[in-house]
Order: C-alpha cells, then sequence, then structure tokens
C-alpha cells in the first residue's frame, strides 16, 4: 500500500486529480462517438405523421427546426392507411402538394394511403441518401392532407456519408432545387406545438443498416493519443 500512495510523488498533480483527468477524457470520448452515430428521427414525436383535421398541434417544420439531418439517418413516420408519405428533391412539387406530375427521379412514394378512410396503423422508415434541401408531405385527396399542414422540409448534410448498406446507383435523385422561402405550400399550421428536444443516438431500426456510432478520424486519433500519455505518466 505505501508503494501505491508513494506513486504521486512521481506525477505532477495528486492521484485524485489523475483519475479526474482520466475520466473527463472517457466522457469526452463517449460524446464524441455519440455525436457521430446515425440516427433515427421520429417525425412529430409521439403526435405521429397526420394532418391538422387529424391532430390540430402538428407542426413539422418547428419539429424539424435545429436539428441536424445527415447521410444514412433515417426518418421514421407514424401514421395510418390514409396518411401518405412523399419524399421530393422538386421545389415545385412540393409547393404544389402534388406529385402526380413529378419526374420519377426526384420524387418518391414510400406510402401510399387507402382510397377509403381507413385508421389501420402503418409506419413507414425513410433513408436520407443524397445531401441538400428534401422536401416530405402526404399526397393524399389531390394534396389536401399536405395543404392542411402534413408537410416539411429539411436539409441533408454530409456527416459520415453513407453506410455501405445505403449506396447504391439509385441513391441520387436529380439535384436539389434551390432553397427559397417562397416555395411553401399555401396553408397556415398552427403554432403551439411544443419543439421537443434533439433526437439522441438510437440503435438502427426497420432496415437502417449498419448505422453502428464511429469515431471521425482525426478527432478519435487525438483522443486516443490523449490516453495514451496520460497511462505513461502514470507508468513512469
Amino acid at each position: 500500500m505505501a508503494q501505491i500512495s508513494s506513486c504521486s510523488g512521481f506525477l505532477p498533480f495528486s492521484n485524485c486529480i489523475f483519475y479526474f483527468l482520466i475520466s473527463c477524457l472517457f466522457v469526452i470520448l463517449l460524446n464524441c462517438q455519440c455525436s457521430n452515430a446515425y440516427k433515427n428521427y421520429t417525425v412529430g414525436d409521439s403526435l405521429g405523421w397526420y394532418d391538422n383535421l387529424m391532430e390540430p398541434k402538428v407542426n413539422y417544420q418547428k419539429w424539424a427546426a435545429g436539428k441536424n439531418f445527415s447521410l444514412g439517418d433515417f426518418l421514421i413516420f407514424n401514421t395510418d392507411k390514409n396518411h401518405s408519405v412523399v419524399q421530393t428533391y422538386n421545389a415545385t412539387t412540393y409547393k404544389h402538394c402534388n406529385y402526380n406530375d413529378a419526374e420519377d427521379d426526384d420524387t418518391m412514394e414510400w406510402s401510399a394511403g387507402e382510397p377509403e378512410f381507413s385508421k389501420e396503423a402503418a409506419t413507414v422508415a425513410v433513408p436520407l441518401l443524397k445531401e441538400g434541401l428534401t422536401y416530405f408531405f402526404s399526397g393524399n385527396y389531390d394534396g389536401e392532407q399536405c395543404q392542411q399542414g402534413q408537410h416539411f422540409k429539411i436539409n441533408v448534410s454530409h456527416g459520415q456519408g453513407l453506410p455501405p448498406s445505403l449506396k447504391s446507383p439509385s441513391a441520387a435523385p436529380a439535384p436539389n432545387s434551390p432553397d427559397d422561402e417562397s416555395l411553401v405550400p399555401d396553408t397556415v399550421v398552427p403554432s403551439n406545438f411544443n419543439n421537443p428536444a434533439d433526437t439522441s443516438p438510437v440503435n438502427a431500426t426497420s432496415g437502417a443498416g449498419e448505422a453502428l456510432p464511429r469515431l471521425v478520424g482525426k478527432e478519435g486519433g487525438k483522443l486516443l493519443l490523449g490516453l495514451g500519455l496520460v497511462g505513461a505518466l502514470l507508468i513512469y
């Protein structure tokens, strides 16, 4: 025990400070891993994916505000068979809330609604495959649901890039349209929906592929080097 306690005499700081520094480095390392994980975002959180007639509190643009969307992330739409999920890179299609005349390579319908009213639950997972502006809306009833607040746009950053499971030649639709703030569906969306906190990293689900936390090269190398230097001080 005397030899262990005397080790502090060889260090420029006490054992307590040393262990505190080690703990801080591990916390930084853990936060770095979490911040670089692929993420799943549940659209609207507990309110789900509905128009204002079904759920008056929703404001999807407000929900998306402040979130950092990156390639490889997934948007999870919890809805029913009466509401569809349309993704487009075309601002005109988004403005008109109509995908019928859209080009095949810039608009995708991930979930088509039923021709008649249905409350049967549906969950749709949409991967983010292209950088830049991406628009989402419900195309049912000739755009009525979209006009009733069921729409939003996001800006997708590069992040870690696509995981191998999502890389394919078909994952690159047409170039995005310019970010024109006037290109917004003509609708008044209630603002009483509380903007939820940023989504924490979670394990990927429903085809999220290889969405695993990992370090960005240089940053992770610096942290590991710091741990190595501190460990060397303890040994010598």
